[in-house]
């Protein structure tokens, strides 16, 4: 996937919010396979703000790299809240200088969804140092490239937010 030009616009705007909040950030990508990280380093710049990012597609990734316990992956699912939000929180226990995490997981397609979990189902974490974690799923329309697309694109949302709410807070 070559990174559309309206990502590449909106990473240059996380990345210019990040800098001036101070702010590193990680991923931990599922149905993205390091999308969202990739489009944020293909900003010039961007190393002042992005830490790493775990591509964790697999199961065991999820488990071995961030923590996500098996017992929550085989009750929820991969696909689920409960996992979304162990993956933002397990990234930002590992991510040596990372503030906010975000992480994705979902049924990009064209197969593998299912009446309760269709293809388009994301579900986004957003963790961040001394703030509640964050946790929020959509279920987005179109063939794989825009069901990934429109997912990096709210894993951006949900780090401005965290920015913003970091702004207001005064811990």
């Amino acid at each position: 996937m070559i990174i559309d030009q309206d990502i590449l616009v909106a990473a240059r705007d996380l990345i210019d919010q990040c800098n001036k909040h101070g702010v590193m950030i990680a991923t931990a990508e599922s149905c993205t396979g390091g999308l969202i990280t990739g489009a944020l380093t293909a900003v010039d710049g961007s190393s002042s703000v992005v830490d790493c990012g775990f591509v964790t597609y697999s199961n065991e990734a999820k488990h071995e790299l961030i923590g996500v316990s098996d017992s929550l992956l085989a009750d929820h699912g991969a696909v689920s809240q409960p996992v979304a939000k162990a993956m933002c929180e397990g990234a930002l226990q590992r991510a040596p200088n990372a503030t906010i995490t975000v992480s994705v997981t979902g049924i990009a397609g064209p197969g593998g969804g299912s009446k309760e979990k269709p293809v388009g189902l994301v579900h986004f974490g957003c963790a961040g140092k001394g703030r509640p974690t964050r946790t929020h799923h959509e279920v987005f329309a179109g063939d794989r490239h825009a069901v990934r697309k429109a997912t990096i694109l709210q894993a951006f949302t949900m780090i401005t937010e965290m920015l913003n709410t970091a702004q207001q807070d005064p811990t």
